[in-house]
């Protein structure tokens, strides 16, 4: 079930360039489907499953496995430990979070000066990442090393659950429901060949994919992302990009990237005739693996499909259940379609 393997990546520990734990599980349960797997040297899983057909255009469906997170930098003689963040993270959903830190998983908690403490402006700002720390209940620089080190990945400390009227949350929900996608699709019968890449370090540059596409040269990609709903109070109607439940996101434009006209008509009318919700994502914002995929060799025709999504890079997300299998169903539609197209 599509639920069931989202609640398991979601679980999983995979910061940018520390996708290991992600890029098992995936292996493992994709590999009795695929003709061929094998992941690139920038950890990235290319994998390859034959359809009834040879296509008239390659395909590449993409879904980046890494999620944001910290990195340890540096170790107080007090036993507290500074980082770094890796991805994009807003400074205010960071005080107070718990954190699992390094292979160990060793629980934490981000911490910060004191309100009472505080002067002036500062009581008004967000504390700056370089003011924050992490405890591990370490008292001494000796303790916390026998622990963690300077390097060690750090992740939110969240569980995947449902709650609501059909929404689920969890961390990393960016972009661990596009790999969701991605491993039931291939588990599907296809119409034609299919190529499938699960990139890395996305959140920090959109690298993965430039490297996988780079190889496969393909002639289209579709890219499964997750991507910012702002239908929350106090944002008016025309900022709120898109809404939870209102089903798959179709992009026509982001900062990184404009999308293949072709093939954002396409998706319409594919969506349309089957029944299928979806919604415009009303904004020119953000970005995704489709950056580095269209003008990569000679270019590449790239269409997007999002899923809705609360509190981007934050310890815990929301999505509706519905919205995600909406996302499944037109991505398995579309990639038949586009690719046996002329």
């Amino acid at each position: 079930m599509l639920r069931d393997t989202l609640a398991k990546l979601s679980n999983l520990h995979g910061i940018s360039g520390r996708e290991d734990e992600v890029r098992d599980y995936i292996i493992k349960e994709i590999k009795p489907y695929c003709d061929s797997v094998e992941v690139n040297s920038t950890g990235s899983i290319i994998a390859f499953k034959k359809g009834k057909v040879t296509p008239a255009n390659k395909l590449m469906l993409c879904a980046h496995m890494d999620e944001v997170g910290m990195i340890v930098t540096d170790i107080n003689e007090n036993g507290l430990l500074k980082f770094a963040t890796v991805g994009g993270i807003d400074q205010r959903v960071l005080c107070g979070t718990p954190v699992l830190v390094g292979d160990e998983k060793i629980p934490g908690v981000i911490g910060a000066k004191p309100i009472h403490m505080l002067e002036g402006d500062e009581r008004a700002a967000a504390p700056d990442v370089k003011d924050l720390y992490i405890d591990v209940g370490a008292l001494t620089k000796e303790e916390a090393l026998e622990k963690v080190c300077p390097g060690d990945d750090v992740v939110f400390d969240t569980n995947f659950g449902e709650f609501g009227d059909g929404l689920l949350k969890g961390k990393a929900l960016d972009d661990r429901a596009g790999c969701a996608v991605l491993m039931e699709i291939l588990k599907r019968d296809l119409a034609c060949d299919l190529w499938f890449v699960f990139s890395t370090m996305e959140e920090v540059g959109l690298r993965g994919a430039k490297c996988a596409a780079f190889s496969l040269a393909p002639d289209m990609a579709i890219v499964v992302e997750s991507t910012t709903a702002a239908d929350i109070p106090n944002v008016d109607e025309c900022s709120k990009v898109c809404k939870v439940g209102e089903g798959a996101v179709i992009s026509f434009m982001d900062r990184r990237t404009i999308y293949d006209r072709g093939l954002f008509k396409m998706v319409q009318r594919i969506a349309n005739e089957r029944g299928i919700k979806w919604q415009y994502k009303k904004g020119i914002s953000g970005g995704n693996d489709s950056g580095s995929i269209h003008n990569s060799r000679g270019g590449v025709r790239t269409a997007a499909i999002s899923l809705p999504c609360r509190y981007l890079h934050s310890p815990c997300s929301v999505i509706a259940e519905s919205d995600l299998n909406a996302v499944c169903e037109l991505v398995y539609a579309l990639a038949e379609k586009a690719a046996m197209s002329k």
